[in-house]
């Protein structure tokens, strides 16, 4: 008997999320501890004058690689899981997803090397490509107009869930001696993927998927289920039925489905919306804030204890601050949010440069800790600023570009292509994850405070990207989103620019509650002839 609840579906359909999140602090928690540093160590052993040692570790540029090794198999996982998408469908690609993360952490935990380690990390992150790009378009294509928003962002909140919850298994375990202290939280990573494979199999398919497979009694059942409460007959279910049947019917005749579909004329604008929300979402610089929170801290001049104690802050700011968000995105739309979202990460950002600037040094030769990535200090009342800053950085982030990245994507594209573009678009996601990823640790040692400046201007960059170009998608069921940028004959419509493009909400909660044949007394106007 399948689960018809919308909040139990999203719910367990979206740890597929929290295994990104997982993977995060899994690094994170652990990169700057003395038995990592010790077992993966390249570098120079220092003998302390306690006749302790003290191991340089990984040198940069290896554990930029460590840590971008999830997002190089994220990357190839989030292409290809547009393929095993439209041939599997929705369900089945993140029940395949989880699979193939126990494989990964199994060779992540018996670690022997770091090339072990990163292939383990490569086949990590190939699952976390397929849930991290499917999981909002099963979503998407469940769950009503008015709650998409919603739902869809359970995915950012699970992901901040994980990071927090692992974070604070790796902190206990790093008081573990031996290499368990990194082994039992790398272990441990399989339990959010054996429960997510357990509990999709009690989810219905995506009812859109099964439409484009002409599984129209399935389909039918599903949207029953789902929205009719066992209802066959009810208005909402008529209503969707009847416009994915439209849409399916307008697909079949006048498009193909591959890639190349994405960079025609009719489709261009959107396919480069989509990428560049994902895109945007990595040049904030947050992963650098989940990632590499300890080198931050410890230039910040925290020491010991306090710098996890610390960092695990960010990590309940991140839970607590997604709530907000989840409630209240789809009344705020989308375009507001993430401007004024990429606005105070801006202003942040060039807070912490010109702390940095004003009232730092360059760290002694190789770095505080030992660690070269460690290459700034700063103290006294300009370091907790700098904190001060950093949180309220992620807590900008957490309310409005966390779950926005994953709920606008694929509220895009039409039905035809919906598991590929969405694939695509997470696969820059990936791509740009992966980079940084490298680049940071690198970078802190060349460029060190500058870095700050770097992810300040990608900031002012995507503001203005998003006021000109960004259209708003909130309100709009997945079929009239279509006539956004399609007229009924299927041309590239050019017409109310990006900023004049309005919230939908009130109109879509209105047809919700009174039916699709009172639409009218409302105001509103459904495109089925445009799909």
């Amino acid at each position: 008997m399948a689960i018809g609840n919308l909040y139990v579906i999203a719910a367990i359909s979206v740890i597929g999320g929290g295994l990104f999140g997982f993977d995060i602090s899994s690094m994170s928690a652990i990169i700057d501890t003395k038995v990592y540093k010790c077992y993966f160590n390249q570098g120079d052993v220092v003998i302390n004058a306690d006749g302790s040692e003290s191991c340089q570790g990984p040198t940069s540029n290896t554990q930029g690689g460590i840590t971008a090794a999830m997002a190089g198999g994220s990357w190839l996982g989030a292409l290809v899981s547009g393929f095993l998408s439209d041939i599997f469908g929705r369900k089945h690609s993140i029940m395949i997803g989880s699979v193939i993360w126990c494989i990964g952490c199994i060779l992540v935990c018996a670690s022997q090397n770091i090339p072990m380690l990163i292939v383990g990390r490569i086949i990590n992150g190939f699952s976390v490509g397929i849930c991290s790009a499917q999981v909002p378009v099963y979503i998407s294509e469940i769950a009503p107009p008015t709650k998409r928003g919603r739902l869809v962002g359970l995915q950012q909140w699970a992901i901040t869930w994980g990071i927090m919850i692992m974070f604070y298994i790796s902190y206990g375990c790093s008081f573990i001696r031996g290499t368990a202290a990194f082994r039992i939280p790398w272990g441990l990573q399989m339990i959010p993927a054996i429960l997510l494979f357990i509990g999709m199999i009690f989810l219905p398919e995506s009812p859109r998927w099964l439409a484009r497979k002409d599984r129209w009694e399935e389909c039918h059942a599903v949207l029953t289920l789902v929205h009719g409460k066992g209802d066959p007959d009810a208005t909402f279910v008529q209503r969707e039925f009847e416009e994915i049947k439209s849409m399916c019917e307008f697909e079949r005749d006048n498009a193909d489905v591959s890639f190349l579909e994405l960079i025609k004329p009719n489709m261009i604008n959107r396919t480069h919306v989509g990428i560049f929300t994902q895109i945007w979402s990595q040049l904030t610089g947050m992963n650098v804030m989940m990632y590499y929170i300890v080198y931050i801290f410890s230039m910040a001049g925290l020491e010991g204890n306090n710098v996890l104690v610390s960092s695990s802050i960010q990590y309940v700011i991140n839970v607590v601050m997604t709530i907000p968000a989840l409630i209240w995105l789809d009344r705020w739309g989308r375009r507001p949010t993430l401007l004024i979202g990429s606005t105070l990460m801006m202003t942040w950002m060039y807070a912490n440069a010109g702390l940095m600037a004003s009232h730092g040094k360059a760290a002694p030769p190789g770095g505080l800790n030992n660690t070269p990535a460690e290459s700034w200090e700063i103290h006294g009342p300009a370091s907790k600023a700098v904190i001060a800053c950093t949180y309220l950085f992620v807590a900008s982030y957490a309310i409005t570009w966390g779950p926005a990245s994953w709920v606008y994507p694929p509220e895009l594209f039409p039905l035809r292509v919906r598991g590929k573009a969405n694939a695509l678009c997470t696969s820059f996601n990936w791509a740009f994850n992966f980079a940084l990823g490298w680049f940071v640790p690198p970078a802190f040692e060349n460029i060190k405070w500058q870095v700050y400046v770097l992810f300040g201007v990608f900031c002012t960059a995507m503001t203005v990207h998003v006021f000109f170009m960004f259209p708003e998608t909130t309100g709009k069921t997945l079929e009239e989103v279509e006539a956004i940028f399609t007229n009924p004959h299927g041309i590239r419509y050019i017409g109310t620019p990006a900023w004049k493009t309005k919230n939908e909400y009130a109109r879509g909660a209105t047809i919700e509650r009174v039916g699709f044949e009172d639409e009218k007394k409302v105001g509103g106007t459904v495109h089925t002839e445009s799909a």
